[in-house]
């Protein structure tokens, strides 16, 4: 294996000596994250995405291709709003609701 400019600095290092090591310490960490192995929302395997446009992420293995942040495919607020966990929490709501109808019922 051929020697390595960029053992510490890591995808930073082809910009050399340029743009300071505090933007290049950001630059690195934004790359590793997205280029690190993801879970795809489809089939819930865990690979490395394709970013085919900003944004736009696709699972190799499935296929499906989705909506994501600019440098990771699940944001924050993505996470927050997921469909799988808003589905979950409406039929919390629902079942809650059907309880409480019922101990009305029965209380009447």
């Amino acid at each position: 294996m051929p020697f390595s400019h960029t053992k510490i600095v890591g995808p930073a290092g082809r910009y050399g000596a340029r743009y300071g090591m505090g933007l290049r310490r950001k630059i690195t960490m934004i790359e590793v994250r997205q280029r690190g192995r993801h879970r795809c929302p489809s089939c819930r395997e865990l690979v490395r995405l394709e970013r085919p446009a900003f944004g736009i992420w696709k699972c190799p293995k499935c296929g499906f291709t989705f909506a994501g942040g600019a440098w990771a495919p699940q944001t924050v607020l993505g996470k927050t709003f997921a469909p799988e966990e808003l589905k979950q929490i409406e039929l919390e709501k629902m079942r809650w609701k059907e309880r409480v109808k019922a101990l009305r019922a029965a209380g009447t």
